[in-house]
């Protein structure tokens, strides 16, 4: 667990020292929203409906983002090979790695979201619990298997263009799922209907995350 805390810590040094990752992140998913809400500016009476959507475009888009940079500043300062020689099992480093990406995803989605409150005049109090609770679950989906793609790409000339080719067909049910609830959520107010999205994305996650672990050793060899 220490060790795992140190990869996490040294990533979030970094960043909250650079800010590359994060500032790109932020400003990627706040411009999709503009462009939808000028697209919705006509039709603000199913803008509600649309958020879910939305939200969840913004959020993988700039999660996406980040993910490019997770390996690759340190691929860049020839760092990469220091960080394999480090003595722990290479799946600590899986899990040091998502942890960060998750923190700074879920970061950067808060801010997304309460733009989204703004811009589509939402009010969502009593919805706060429900959304914490199924942000944190396709985040940490999103990152389990991001995590273990991003280290694919790194080792590619074009890891910008390979990254989002080989993570949305993968990801995908976690987006649907996320979409799903979240529209539950903002716009039907039966919470009931949470449970088959939730439990959905709850399995993805462990049994990706689980894959994703075991497999790390392997894909960051050149």
């Amino acid at each position: 667990m220490s060790k795992i805390w140190a990869i996490f810590r040294k990533d979030l040094l970094v960043e909250l020292r650079t800010k590359d990752s994060f500032n790109t992140m932020l400003f990627f998913g706040v411009v999709v929203l503009v462009i939808f809400n000028f697209a919705l500016a006509t039709t603000r009476d199913s803008a509600r409906t649309a958020v879910p959507g939305i939200l969840w475009t913004a959020f993988a888009f700039s999660g996406t983002l980040g993910l490019n940079r997770m390996f690759a500043a340190e691929k860049e300062n020839s760092c990469l090979q220091g960080l394999l020689m480090i003595p722990v099992d290479r799946g600590v480093i899986y899990l040091g790695k998502m942890l960060a990406a998750t923190v700074f995803m879920l970061i950067s989605e808060f801010i997304i979201f309460v733009f989204s409150l703004v811009f589509f005049n939402l009010t969502v109090w009593k919805e706060i619990p429900w959304l914490i609770l199924i942000f944190v679950i396709g985040t940490l989906g999103f990152t389990a298997v991001g995590t273990l793609l991003s280290a694919i790409a790194v080792n590619t000339k074009m890891r910008e263009v390979l990254l989002p080719l080989i993570l949305f067909p993968v990801i995908l049910p976690v987006l649907i799922n996320a979409v799903e609830a979240t529209g539950i959520v903002l716009n039907e107010g039966d919470y009931g209907g949470l449970k088959l999205p939730l439990t959905i994305m709850s399995a993805f996650t462990v049994v990706f995350g689980t894959i994703a672990y075991l497999l790390f050793e392997h894909v960051l060899e050149d």
